[in-house]
Formats: C-alpha cells, sequence, structure tokens
C-alpha cells in the first residue's frame, strides 16, 4: 500500500550530526544559473477537478475523499480554503456558506483560467520557474494530467515563466519502463516550447522518491539508477527529489541508494513535515542541509533545498516568520536553488498561492483554518509577497536579512482608496465618462471611443500611496466578456503587464488583480480589447492596500 507524502513524512523522526558550518559563504555550484539554479522553484500539482469542467478523470477530483460526491465537511480533503476573487469559474460545494455569507466555491484546475490566473500570479510574485507534478500516467489520472500539462505550457508562455516535468514515482509499479516510454512519447515534445525549463543547455526533469523507505516506492537502487543514467543518455539535467536523510540512509531514506544519489545532476531532499517550529528549522540548517550541501559541493551537484511556509492547519507558520526562517536558513546557507512546496498544495495547507484571510472567507463551521488563525491579519497573497522578497534575496538584489522585508498587516486595508477621487481617459463615448468608475456605483460605467484600441481610463489618488490589488467591475447584469487590460502609474512603469481577464455575471462581473504592494499616484487601466464591445469598459476602479 502506497503511503501519501502527508503520512510518511509526519512520522519521520529527525536526525543526523552537524558538521562543516559555511557561516553565510556562497558555495561554489557546479552550473552556472539557469532555469533552476540561481532561480525559485515552485511545486505545481495542478490536480483539481470539479464537475463540469470537462476535465477527462471526472468528479471533485482531490477536493473530496470520494470525488463523485461534493466535497463537504464529511467528505473532503480540503485543509486550506483557497481565496476565490481572482477566478472567473467558480464551482458551488456542499459546504455551508463563507463567514461572509458568500456561497462557498472552489476552482478547477481543468479551467485554463485558473492555470493563467496562477501563472500571473507566480509572475506578479518573481517566481521563476513551476515544476508541474506528473504521477502515474497509465492509470485512469492519465488523460487529465496529459492535459494539464498542455494547459501549463500554454500558461508559461502567456507569462514568460519556465517550467518543467517533475515525475513522482508513488504506488507506480510498473515505473521502470513505463517513465521513460511516457518521456519519450510524450512529455519529451514540451521541450519544444521556449517556456520549459533548461539548465546547462539541457531540458529540465525531476524524478521525485528514490530510496524512500515506505511500500509506495519499492525500487531497487539499480533500477532507479537505470532510470536516471537513461534520461541523462537522453540529454536531460535530472533533479532528484530525494529523502530528507537522504546522505546516511536512515528514517525516511533506505540504505544503498548512494550511487543513485551522486548520478544526479541536483539534489532537492524533501522536507515537508520534518520540523513546525523555528528552533526546528535552524536544527536542520545545522545538522542536515549544511553537510548535505558539502556532500553535494563535494560530487559536483547541484544543491536545491526545499523550502516551505509551513502547515497552516497546526498553526505553524506564525504569519511569515516559520517561511522567512525557512527562506533565510537555505540562501544563507548558500543553496544554489529554491524548491517550495509547494504553490497550491491546498490539501496539506502548505500552499502559497492566495488564500482565505479571514473567518470570513472560510465556511462557517468547517474548522478550516485561515490566514490569521493566529490573530495576526495577513493579506491572502502575502506568502506570495514573500516568495518574491526570497527570490530577490537569493539573487542578491536585497541583502541577506533574517527580518522580513514585507510585514504583515495588523488589520485589514479595505476601504477603496481611488473612492471620489478625480479622473481621466483617452476618450469617452455619449455620457459615460470616466467619472463613473470612482463613483461607487457599479452600475454606472466608462465606455471609450468605439473601434480605436488601446484605450484607457486613469484616477488620481491625491498623493502616493501604496497599492497592491486593483479591483475592475462591470454592471452586474451584462453578459460576460474577456478585455485584455494592463496596469500603469500614468506614466512609464507598469504594474501589471496585458493579460485577459474574463467580466463574468457567475461572479458579479468582477476581476481582481494583485500585485506587489508598490506607491502610486495615478492608476491607469489600459484596455486593448474586448471581446463584448469594440471600447474599453470599466464600471468601477477601485484600489487597496492589500
Amino acid at each position: 500500500m502506497s503511503v501519501s507524502r502527508r503520512a510518511l513524512l509526519s512520522t519521520v523522526a529527525a536526525g543526523g550530526a552537524a558538521s562543516l558550518l559555511l557561516d553565510g559563504a556562497p558555495a561554489a555550484a557546479s552550473s552556472a544559473p539557469g532555469d533552476v539554479v540561481g532561480k525559485v522553484t515552485v511545486g505545481y500539482q495542478g490536480w483539481f477537478a470539479c464537475p463540469g469542467d470537462g476535465a477527462p478523470i471526472g468528479g471533485w477530483w482531490h477536493w473530496s475523499r470520494d470525488r463523485f460526491q461534493p466535497p463537504s465537511p464529511s467528505n473532503t480533503t480540503i485543509v486550506s480554503w483557497p481565496d476565490m476573487r481572482d477566478f472567473a469559474h467558480a464551482y458551488p460545494t456542499a459546504y455551508g456558506n463563507l463567514g461572509n455569507g458568500a456561497a462557498a466555491t472552489l476552482f478547477s484546475s481543468y479551467d485554463q483560467q485558473t492555470v493563467d490566473t496562477h501563472f500571473q500570479w507566480m509572475r506578479t510574485y518573481g517566481v521563476d520557474t513551476a515544476a508541474l507534478q506528473r504521477f502515474n500516467p497509465v492509470g485512469d489520472e492519465g488523460p487529465t494530467r496529459d492535459a494539464m500539462a498542455a494547459k501549463v505550457r500554454g500558461a508559461a508562455e502567456a507569462t514568460g515563466r519556465k517550467f518543467y516535468i517533475m515525475y513522482d514515482v508513488t504506488g507506480w509499479t510498473a515505473m521502470q519502463s513505463q517513465i521513460t516510454a511516457d518521456w519519450q512519447n510524450k512529455m519529451a515534445a514540451l521541450t519544444a516550447s521556449p517556456a520549459y525549463a533548461k539548465q546547462n543547455g539541457k531540458p529540465v526533469v525531476c524524478i521525485w522518491g528514490f530510496g524512500f523507505n515506505d511500500d509506495g516506492r519499492p525500487f531497487t537502487p539499480a533500477a532507479c539508477l537505470d532510470v536516471v543514467n537513461w534520461f541523462k543518455a537522453h540529454g536531460c539535467y535530472v533533479i532528484g527529489g530525494v529523502p530528507t536523510y537522504w546522505r546516511q540512509g536512515i528514517n525516511d531514506s533506505r540504505p544503498g541508494f548512494g550511487d543513485v544519489y551522486h548520478a544526479f545532476h541536483m539534489i532537492s531532499p524533501w522536507m515537508v513535515g520534518r520540523t513546525g517550529t523555528l528552533e526546528g528549522l535552524d536544527q536542520f540548517y545545522a545538522d542536515v542541509n549544511t553537510p548535505d550541501l558539502a556532500d553535494c559541493v563535494a560530487h559536483g551537484i547541484d544543491y536545491q533545498p526545499c523550502v516551505l511556509p509551513g502547515d497552516l492547519s497546526v498553526g505553524a507558520r506564525r504569519h511569515g516568520d516559520y517561511y522567512w526562517r525557512s527562506l533565510y536558513n537555505m540562501i544563507r546557507l548558500g543553496a544554489q536553488g529554491l524548491y517550495v512546496s509547494m504553490f497550491d498544495e491546498f490539501n496539506e495547507g502548505n500552499q502559497i498561492a492566495k488564500t482565505a484571510e479571514t473567518a470570513g472567507s472560510v465556511p462557517v463551521g468547517s474548522g478550516v483554518r485561515a490566514l490569521d488563525e493566529d490573530g495576526t491579519f495577513c493579506s491572502s497573497d502575502y506568502y506570495l509577497r514573500i516568495t518574491g522578497d526570497g527570490g530577490r534575496m537569493l539573487k542578491g538584489q536585497i541583502p541577506l536579512t533574517a527580518s522580513r522585508p514585507t510585514q504583515p498587516s495588523l488589520v485589514p486595508v479595505v476601504s477603496d482608496l481611488a473612492r471620489g477621487r478625480a479622473t481621466s481617459e483617452s476618450s469617452h463615448t455619449q455620457v459615460y465618462a470616466s467619472g463613473n468608475v470612482a463613483d461607487g456605483n457599479q452600475a454606472s460605467y466608462w465606455e471609450s471611443a468605439n473601434n480605436s484600441f488601446p484605450q484607457w481610463v486613469q484616477v488620481d489618488l491625491g498623493a502616493s500611496v501604496t497599492v497592491g490589488r486593483v479591483v475592475l467591475k462591470l454592471p452586474p447584469s451584462w453578459e460576460a466578456r474577456r478585455q485584455t487590460l494592463a496596469l500603469s502609474d500614468g506614466g512609464s512603469r507598469t504594474l501589471v503587464p496585458p493579460a485577459a481577464y474574463t467580466f463574468d455575471p457567475a461572479s458579479g462581473n468582477t476581476v481582481a488583480v494583485s500585485f506587489a504592494g508598490t506607491p502610486v499616484r495615478f492608476l491607469r487601466v489600459t484596455v486593448m480589447a474586448n471581446t463584448g464591445w469594440p471600447a474599453g469598459q470599466v464600471a468601477s476602479l477601485e484600489a487597496y492596500g492589500n
């Protein structure tokens, strides 16, 4: 019987002796910077489906224990609740309403708009590369996972992100022959994409699970080494997602796999479930990560440790303290790259994707923790913001610091900074002038001159203030449409590059766009295209600090 990552890792005891300390001195990387060396990579599951989304697997894939019944308090895998405000398509569940009275809905990874939104967040918050998880594709998950690979490719290309395939061998009985066939017959075609990650000029592939001490990964060292060498012989840069105690062959790691581990180009030891305290992270830094890096340097292997925000469901996050310590320790160690676990893992509570902020945005009585579970308000994108800060620190763009550059807000910032402010525009038609976007009335709207793009509308906030989220609305009764929009400060500074956003009456014809908090006085929306009318259209332009 195979064991889930969560079940396996929660049972592993800490161990290992302290070895060489590098005192923050950067270690010599085997490889020059590329798409994984010197970069922030996030694990991307992309494994959520909902009835009606068109996914071949059908049902509530990974949202429910019984995927043919809707998620509810008695039928769920959900540990954290997603913030749904940026998604055009939402699927109703059997949970009760959220604390704010809204219906409890979830997203489907199979919706291209979901994947596009996730990759737009990656671009906004400085995530470089996504490792797309790929479990046994020969079973009933295969067609859905094949389609997800194509969706991720499109989103990565559109947003300038990189991606690579990360095979998880858990429960894959005929792995040794089927993994190579899957790569050769299907996944290798993805490497033709300019968005496919390359390192040292080679397409990146990760294999997660060799050497773990559990029944779900019973492969012999010889079989594993054969697979690694096959991928290397076929021109790939191969990353090993390995046990925490890979060097010693104890606890989560079986002995006898040293040759397998040293055959990889990069080692990425697992860390989820190992410790939930800051002291534990420091102990791992000294006793495990430091000798790990020394071993990798000695064998010419790149080191990509796992960093994580902490399990929200058990209160490990400490409003960002845990995640920042994890990032800080691995960067001061001298790691060649970082692997964030995970981007969208709402099943295990260690996601960095936008998450419910307060009890008002989780189902009433569900017991699901929101980001303010310890009494400190954190915006839904706070862990994405920390990720961006960590990436800048990794790349030397900001100094190494044990204190987070971006602190959480103590209270929610809910006032619309644009309400009642002066406005301007490139043009308008009839009575639909720019002032309508700041009057607080969703029924009134700005409409530009017709049949001429681009067009813009702008709000003067009166003084330079920090803006991190813009909410755009159309009249709620209008039919759905997609507008291609960009946000800027009214001058040469782009806040959010052009992207297509869907305004859907099912979600109130509302689109929320979040980005790294930026001081601006003028906030300009430029419209390049509109599928619903040959003009730019905005009913409300709202600005928030987060």
